[in-house]
């Protein structure tokens, strides 16, 4: 009779995610989804949908950042 080998269960970590409430649907053509498909495969990204929430959301965070409202306008503060 031979015993199996189990292997140590890992010790797990518990980390806070945001609890998502909200969805978001978007529509994209079939040639869209052919782009998307092929970047996908080729960085080897497996969670799509992680990947579409952090880059649609890097993208607005950049834009917030540059369109911050400031005092005064950048042609004058570089006088």
């Amino acid at each position: 009779m031979s015993t199996k080998k189990t292997k140590p269960l890992k010790a797990t970590t518990t980390r806070q995610q945001p609890t998502r409430h909200s969805r978001v649907v978007c529509l994209v053509s079939d040639e869209e989804m052919r782009i998307i498909d092929e970047y996908l495969k080729k960085y080897r990204i497996t969670n799509k949908s992680n990947w579409m929430r952090e880059t649609l959301l890097s993208f607005i965070y950049k834009s917030l950042e540059t369109d911050y409202p400031t005092l005064f306008e950048e042609h004058d503060m570089r006088r």
